[in-house]
């Protein structure tokens, strides 16, 4: 029997199906990380490290390709201009930066004080060139949107083929 079959896991179990309140206190989240570690590692997929794993956030991403371009949106809540920093480099675009959040309330009875704190970074990596000179950038509302047009070599190699049916 492989050692992995030994290691309790998610497995059978549909993603989702857990409700809030089973994974709501804190041992019960690193439950849940631990298990992901494990499968991650008995599975020979890449193991994120534990310390990356609950620090911070990250962004979600949606990227769409025209035939001129590839659009990016990220949904950055809670965070400023000043606090991401865009940066393209050979064949990628880096979107890093850190989530500052304070919320406080007072009450007769009490005064709560809440501090969440994480910095992020996504790496995209692009197999067309891009255009640096026409690269756009504008954020609003929470949500970053990119533009990174190609160049026109990259729309030069592109070849439509025609498929036949046997």
């Amino acid at each position: 029997m492989p050692i992995r079959d030994l290691i309790p896991t998610m497995r059978g179990r549909k993603e989702g199906s857990l409700s809030s309140e089973e994974w709501a206190s804190p041992f019960q989240r690193l439950q849940r990380e631990m298990n992901q570690l494990f499968d991650d590692f008995f599975r020979g997929g890449s193991v994120t490290p534990f310390n990356e794993r609950c620090e911070g956030f990250t962004p979600c991403l949606d990227i769409k390709e025209t035939d001129k371009e590839f659009v990016l949106e990220a949904e950055l809540p809670g965070l400023e201009e000043n606090d991401i920093d865009l940066e393209l480099a050979q064949d990628r675009l880096i979107i890093s930066g850190e989530k500052k959040e304070e919320k406080e309330e007072k009450k007769d009875n009490y005064h709560r004080v809440e501090r969440h704190f994480g910095r992020f970074r996504r790496e995209i990596p692009f197999t067309e060139e891009i255009d640096t000179e026409k690269v756009s950038a504008e954020f609003k509302k929470g949500v970053l949107y990119v533009k990174l047009p190609k160049t026109g070599r990259a729309l030069e190699n592109r070849k439509h083929i025609e498929i036949k049916s046997a």
